[in-house]
C-alpha cells in the first residue's frame, strides 16, 4: 500500500468524511522521483463543526503520528465544515470519498 492510499484509509476511518482528497505533492519538491514525502490534505467533515482550525490539524496530526514520525516531511492542511467548503466552492454537490473500488 502506498503512503497516499493509508493516509487516505487512516483519515477516512477516523473521521466522517463528507469529501476527502489525499494529493501527492513531492513531485513538485526537490526530491528522486517516485517520492511520498509531500502531501496535501483536502477534508470535508462533520467532525469540525465548532472546531477551530488548529484542533482539526491537530488531529489529522494526531491521526497521521506514525506516518509523520516515519519520514512524511510536509503535510498541507486544508480541513472544512460542509458550509465552509459549499462557501468556497459553491452548491455543485460534492463527491462521496472513494473506499478504493474493487
Amino acid at each position: 500500500m502506498s503512503l497516499q492510499e493509508k493516509i487516505e484509509q487512516k483519515i477516512a476511518d477516523a473521521l466522517p468524511c463528507k469529501h476527502l482528497e489525499v494529493i501527492n505533492e513531492s513531485n513538485k519538491h526537490n526530491v528522486p522521483p517516485g517520492s511520498e514525502s509531500h502531501f496535501k490534505v483536502v477534508l470535508v467533515s462533520d467532525a469540525f463543526d465548532d472546531q477551530k482550525l488548529i484542533v482539526r490539524h491537530r488531529q489529522i496530526n494526531k491521526i497521521l503520528a506514525e506516518e509523520l514520525e516515519q519520514g512524511l516531511h510536509a503535510l498541507a492542511m486544508h480541513t472544512y465544515t460542509e458550509t465552509e467548503w459549499r462557501e468556497q466552492q459553491g452548491d455543485a454537490p460534492m463527491s462521496p470519498p472513494c473506499r478504493g473500488g474493487g
